[in-house]
């Protein structure tokens, strides 16, 4: 009954630790494709190509629902997967779905026209990837109109955590906030489309400052996954066990992935 989740590195692991404290009796196979990280500075081509090998491998491991805890996944691959057709009885499901949930406080499946929300200045920090496909912001316009999304590419920010610099990572979100900033000078609502970036949550908050709400996925993605599982019990795959795989080395990737979310955890090869 194994779920899989994959990332292009550990950012994965925030959206992990929170299915898996809501989901305590679910068994999660964890895919950290390191030796192709970071995903975001890749074009479309390749970074589709990567996810569909993943998300194979996760299927092959026993997981019939796969989540893509990466928004340059989610943004770059989730849709043409969806729209080429996927085996029976086998699933993928991004990130960016809860997301704008939340943002536009309407469900998924309200098919309704698109209407004002509360919030018409949003920021997007993400990935250059991400920003390139655009896929929150078409994903958005389906569902609010007047919302303006300004997007700022985060470059450096996710291989300055990965490498457990938080000095640089601290630096590189001001830095990066500034940039932002002087685009939209007071935007209400930011967007976190990374999942690394929740680690620098605090951080990024106190850039923002405490009038604007900062959105982050992990928790949000708990919920979804929780209400999915409960509507779509045959999802549960065959698997029956956690495991970390990683197709990089699997002693720096435990030893980053333990100071990532500072308890122990073993990969293996792929």
């Amino acid at each position: 009954m194994a779920v899989g989740v994959f990332d292009s590195g550990l950012g994965g692991l925030t959206v992990l630790d929170a299915v898996a404290k809501r989901l305590p009796e679910v068994p999660f196979v964890y895919y950290a494709d390191s030796s192709h990280a970071p995903y975001g500075v890749r074009d479309a081509e390749d970074i589709y190509n990567l996810t569909v090998d993943a998300v194979h491998n996760l299927w092959n491991a026993g997981c019939d629902l796969v989540i893509l805890a990466c928004n340059t996944a989610s943004a770059a691959a989730l849709r043409r997967m969806q729209e080429g057709g996927l085996p029976k009885g086998k699933r993928v499901l991004g990130v960016f779905v809860p997301l704008i949930e939340a943002l536009t406080e309407r469900q998924w499946g309200d098919n309704s026209p698109p209407r004002e929300v509360a919030v018409q200045h949003v920021a997007l920090f993400a990935t250059p990837a991400t920003v390139r496909a655009r896929a929150f912001q078409r994903e958005l316009a389906f569902r609010a109109i007047g919302v303006d999304v300004e997007a700022q590419a985060c470059g450096g920010l996710v291989d300055a955590i990965e490498e457990g610099d938080m000095i640089l990572a601290e630096a590189l979100v001001r830095s990066h906030v500034e940039a932002l900033k002087r685009k939209m000078p007071e935007p209400q609502a930011a967007i976190l489309g990374c999942t690394h970036y929740p680690l620098m949550q605090e951080v990024f908050q106190e850039a923002l400052g405490p009038e604007v709400k900062v959105y982050s996925q992990a928790n949000l993605v708990a919920s979804s996954l929780a209400d999915y599982l409960q509507r779509h019990p045959d999802m549960y795959g065959t698997g029956k066990e956690s495991r970390f795989l990683t197709t990089g080395d699997p002693r720096k990737v435990s030893v980053h992935a333990t100071q990532f979310l500072k308890r122990p955890l073993s990969f293996e090869s792929v």
